[in-house]
């Protein structure tokens, strides 16, 4: 069969904002350049406008990249295109933790990062002869992966089109929360992109400022410090504004790194303490052992460096009880995080944490995966009822949110850069809380 075109698709989430999406569709811009030269390929981000199924027939193979919180509008969207006669190939997050529940209604699963099979089910297509499933879950040393392409480049247009470009520098995690899908869909082993290859494509993609997709950035500051070394003096020459990353409190650790990274315009951290239960340390991987003081200091010592923290926040936890909405409101206050995130515990397919729960009988029934954004309660809290979970997340939201609490955490984000650099950080120094309150308030839309 000659093939017409592929067509990777994107499921909506929030749509534009203020007239662009959130962040680039990285993975699928990774396998379009993958993509021989001589079939069309596009990228169809449903988050900027209505898809033109009438384009989609039996010649075009749609590929469609999901995480849990989308995979219903994935499902949707499958359907849509199969009864106008394409192959759907389905990969991502939810398909690679439950395979089987998307076999129902896609042509073909994709197992894993699809790095090394994408090829061969792009000829599987064209020899009429695609597989129900492909797993790839070697997890490929990310120095040959396939560069983003010119015409990746020009056809996604991020700088039209989004607020803040999506990279990639290392992936995978070897801690185990019970909580996260990291170490389940990039594995345990922490791999390294080549830091003339990051170079090359900040140059090309003429991105002034990104936000790494790194599951854990900042534990390489402990485990490969050299290599994080060569990465931020690579970086510092380039004409960047600013770029954010995942980390843990680890950092602190390593000063003469931290300067580094702020030579590199790295301007913020988000660091999951998670917690500020000590008890609860059992099921945060060893990150954090929710330890106000430590916290504190390590704050101080990331501030001192002139660089900004956004401190992420889980709620839900079988220690938590309806004090820690205070608590952690007078915390926050107090430790004068630059951003917060604050979330529900979401028991998301594939987790410790979500097997045990259904061997308890604590989740709620019905509940869609849509809701799977981290802002719904998905069970029953072992030392309080869901309804004070819920009203206990809401009104510390109501407190984290508001204007003026957003402001006065961007002024003291920005405050910690010299006049000269104000316009450059402007954006930075905002966007982060900004980009938190309309996800929670996405929840009531």
């Amino acid at each position: 069969m000659d093939i017409e075109r592929i067509v990777l698709i994107q499921p909506a989430h929030q749509g534009r904002i203020w007239g662009k999406a959130a962040g680039s569709p990285y993975t699928l811009m990774r396998l379009a350049s993958m993509v021989p030269d001589d079939i069309p390929v596009e990228i169809w981000d449903e988050n900027l406008g209505a898809l033109n199924y009438e384009r989609l027939n039996a010649r075009t193979l749609v590929g469609i990249s999901s995480m849990t919180l989308t995979i219903d509008r994935a499902r949707a969207i499958a359907t849509r295109a199969r009864q106008r006669g394409s192959k759907v190939v389905v990969g991502g997050v939810h398909a690679t933790l439950l395979p089987d529940e998307v076999a129902a209604w896609a042509d073909t699963v994709v197992v894993g990062e699809a790095y090394r099979t994408w090829l061969q089910i792009i000829q599987d297509f064209a020899d009429d002869k695609l597989q129900p499933r492909y797993t790839d879950e070697e997890w490929a040393p990310l120095g040959t992966l396939a560069p983003i392409s010119e015409r990746v480049i020009r056809q996604v247009d991020e700088h039209r089109n989004y607020w803040t470009p999506s990279l990639e520098i290392t992936r995978g995690c070897p801690r185990n929360c019970t909580f996260c899908t990291a170490v389940r869909v990039s594995g345990k082993v922490m791999r390294y992109r080549p830091v003339e290859q990051i170079v090359e494509e900040i140059e090309r993609r003429r991105i002034k400022r990104f936000f790494l997709t790194d599951d854990n950035f900042g534990l390489n500051f402990r485990i490969n410090p050299d290599y994080i070394e060569k990465v931020f003096r690579a970086l510092a020459p380039l004409p960047l504004h600013s770029w954010t990353t995942q980390t843990e409190l680890v950092i602190a650790e390593y000063p003469d790194l931290l300067d580094l990274a702020r030579r590199a315009r790295l301007d913020k951290f988000f660091i999951g303490f998670e917690s500020i239960n000590p008890d609860n340390r059992r099921d945060l991987g060893g990150k954090t052992k929710g330890q106000v003081a430590d916290i504190k200091r390590i704050v101080r010592t990331i501030h001192d460096h002139g660089l900004n923290v956004v401190g992420l926040f889980v709620f839900g936890f079988d220690h938590d009880t309806v004090e820690v909405f205070e608590k952690t409101w007078k915390f926050i206050r107090e430790t004068e995080f630059d951003g917060v995130s604050v979330t529900m515990l979401t028991p998301f397919p594939g987790t410790p944490q979500r097997e045990l729960l259904i061997q308890q009988g604590r989740m709620l029934p019905n509940v869609p995966w849509s809701h799977y954004d981290t802002a719904h309660v998905m069970f029953r809290p072992a030392l309080m009822t869901a309804e004070q979970l819920r009203e206990g997340y809401d009104w510390l939201c109501r407190r984290v949110y508001s204007p003026r609490a957003i402001a006065t955490r961007g002024l003291r984000a920005l405050g910690r850069y010299p006049f000269s650099q104000a316009r450059a950080k402007a954006f930075s120094s905002f966007s982060t809380d900004v980009g938190y309150r309309n996800a929670y308030a996405f929840r009531n839309r």
